[in-house]
């Protein structure tokens, strides 16, 4: 996907953070380039230690996620975004940490680019599902029913479990062309083992999906 098209949307994103919001930023290019368009000093918690990197290179005033207060603003990407804005995410491994932060948000805005839209959820896209280490093959083999296609993540050279940065391995899963992802993720949740799901629904009230031209389109939960 172009660069041109994740800048528009970083930078439409970015005009959205208004003097005094505390922002919570997920994790990603999308959400690193906004990172870069925030004003130094802009209050962020962050969802992962790349982004927490990035916000200390942007000279951002990074803040705990301790309870006392709730975020103005959440922004996040998406590896793919559905009807009613319903999302998979998860691609780079920080799905838990981004729910948690999403979920500490008065607004949640997706920063992607236009081609992560979708007709259908899993269209052409693995489903993220972070798992527990111990016994993760029978918690794969508990999910088959409903997953029947799931392989572990592994590190970018083959080598290792991929884990996730609170310490969870993740099982990617195709989501068969008939599954309801409504229903899909409470039967998830009710599976000992899993921890989360890439399945992000109901949450975002608003995308901004950037195109090659420079053009955002902006798309609403009704």
């Amino acid at each position: 996907m172009s660069d041109a098209s994740r800048q528009a949307a970083a930078a439409a994103a970015a005009e959205l953070v208004e003097p005094g919001m505390t922002v919570g930023l997920g994790s990603g290019r999308a959400v690193w380039a906004v990172t870069e368009r925030l004003a130094p000093g802009t209050p962020v918690v962050v969802a992962s230690e790349a982004t927490h990197e990035r916000a200390l290179a942007a000279h951002l005033a990074v803040r705990d996620l301790d309870g006392s207060s709730q975020l103005d603003l959440a922004l996040d990407g998406a590896d793919e975004v559905g009807p009613g804005l319903g999302l998979i995410k998860g691609g780079g491994g920080a799905l838990l940490r981004e729910k948690i932060v999403i979920a500490a948000a008065r607004r949640f805005v997706v920063v992607a680019e236009a081609g992560k839209k979708v007709e259908r959820l899993g269209q052409g896209f693995r489903l993220p599902v972070e798992v527990v280490r111990f016994g993760w093959r029978d918690t794969r083999r508990r999910l088959s029913p409903l997953l029947p296609d799931s392989e572990l993540r592994r590190t970018d050279d083959g080598t290792e479990p991929y884990v996730t940065d609170e310490g969870h391995y993740i099982l990617d899963a195709v989501i068969p062309p008939d599954a309801d992802p409504a229903a899909l993720g409470p039967a998830l949740h009710a599976i000992p083992g899993v921890v989360e799901h890439g399945l992000f629904l109901d949450m975002a009230d608003l995308a901004l999906l950037g195109h090659p031209d420079g053009t955002v389109e902006r798309l609403e939960r009704s």
